[in-house]
């Protein structure tokens, strides 16, 4: 059984009910949602939106290889209205990320676990001290409470 932290973004449509569907196709394809983070509101990163985004953080556990895993979250981004352009960072109805799949590093072309960003972004580090402060980065030797608090981005992050 693997422990998979996963990071649900958006900021188009009803974020919230587009969350409750995704939470739902995760336990359904993927595994139990075990935990959850609180629902926090975010400003972009790395580029410039009118709406700000909801964040939250499932903790799931799973009998799943990691590519069906992502697999599995790139299906559920596109049933629930998410399209790729492309062109980087932009608005989407939802954005799942693995950020983690137990102590495991994968470093493929399609999948880097840990995910490489983490640590730069406020809005993965707040919910992932929710849920799991004391979990140490399997690269950078750090907690999550550790690395939001060195933490130098300056977006908001407030729970809603």
């Amino acid at each position: 059984m693997n422990t998979v932290y996963l990071c649900l973004g958006g900021n188009i449509g009803n974020t919230r009910a587009i969350f409750k569907k995704a939470i739902e196709q995760i336990e359904s394809g993927i595994g139990r949602c075990v935990l959850k983070s609180r629902l926090y509101t975010t400003e972009p990163w790395g580029f410039e939106a009118e709406q700000l985004f909801l964040n939250l953080v499932v903790v799931v556990e799973t009998e799943l290889e990691p590519h069906a895993i992502l697999e599995l979250c790139q299906q559920t981004e596109a049933e629930l209205g998410r399209t790729r352009s492309g062109k980087g960072y932009q608005p989407r109805t939802i954005d799942i990320d693995i950020l983690f799949i137990d102590n495991q590093i994968i470093n493929l072309p399609d999948l880097k676990v840990p995910h490489p960003l983490l640590h730069l972004r406020n809005f993965v580090l707040q919910p992932m001290c929710d849920v799991a402060p004391q979990l140490v980065h399997p690269l950078l030797k750090k907690t999550m409470a550790e690395l939001r608090d060195e933490c130098a981005d300056e977006g908001g992050c407030r729970v809603v």
